[in-house]
């Protein structure tokens, strides 16, 4: 079996929107599907690994794709997508014989907020709360040990306050599987003034112009593929909320997807 992104989408779109799974052609190499499902939805999850399964697999870590395989999965990893889970590897199956699987199942993501808030609303938004909120994240904070006074040292600078909170909170990973976030900043650009905070597959780089001496006020700036810089007045917590909901923001996500999530690659 040839596989490309058109056959992976043959494949998902035989298995239906609920919750599913196919045993693949014998020729079929899984670690290519798995580098094809990498290219599409990022850095998998790995839930079983030579048979065993990690302690750690919960409904929020997509427990749904195991269901169907009881004991029998050998190597599974997965993909937050959405309202699904997209999960690959090998499993045996009713014969004992290990074979490539494609699995999908339902992801229970909470509500997002609609749209960002007006202009003329309180100035006072909590916006990583509110990032909270639209990415539907429950999780406890995945770095809230990091030595942010050994960093700053290191960089020379202080880091604005809503930056260091996302890392925090989020750690290791990419919004909606696309956007990653850096868990420090890159420095690639400072002799431009530019402090490099996430990016993107498509090459987009989302900065700031570290200007003045109150990061809290730093405005970001996008450095786009083609080298054009792109200036927002708000801050890095605002920035994502906003490309997240936002389907007219001129970076927005929210025109590929209706939900919103953190992916972290932990």
């Amino acid at each position: 079996m040839e596989l490309t992104q058109a056959a992976v989408n043959d494949l998902l779109a035989r298995l239906g929107p609920g919750d599913s799974y196919m045993y693949l052609p014998g020729d079929l190499d899984p670690q290519d599907l798995t580098d094809l499902l990498a290219g599409r939805y990022g850095v998998p999850r790995t839930l079983v690994l030579d048979g065993f399964t990690d302690p750690t697999v919960d409904d929020s870590r997509g427990a749904a794709l195991l269901v169907h395989f009881e004991d029998r999965a050998v190597t599974l990893r997965a993909w937050a997508y959405g309202d699904q889970w997209v999960g690959t590897g090998t499993a045996r199956d009713a014969e004992g014989t290990e074979r490539s699987v494609l699995v999908i199942a339902g992801r229970e993501v909470p509500e997002p907020l609609g749209v960002a808030p007006e202009e003329d609303e309180d100035e006072d938004i909590d916006w990583m709360e509110r990032l909270r909120l639209i990415t539907g994240w429950t999780q406890s904070d995945q770095r809230p040990d990091i030595d942010w006074a050994d960093m700053e040292s290191r960089l020379g600078t202080a880091l604005p306050s809503d930056y260091k909170r996302m890392v925090e909170t989020f750690g290791k990973g990419a919004f909606d599987g696309f956007l990653d976030l850096n868990q420090e900043p890159w420095t690639d650009l400072r002799e431009d003034g530019l402090l490099i905070w996430a990016g993107t597959e498509h090459e987009n780089l989302y900065c700031w112009r570290a200007d003045g001496g109150d990061p809290d006020r730093w405005p970001v700036v996008v450095r786009s593929f083609d080298g054009e810089d792109v200036p927002f007045d708000c801050q890095a917590a605002e920035f994502v909320c906003r490309i997240l909901i936002d389907p007219h923001h001129p970076f927005t996500m929210a025109r590929f997807f209706d939900t919103h999530w953190f992916m972290n690659y932990g």
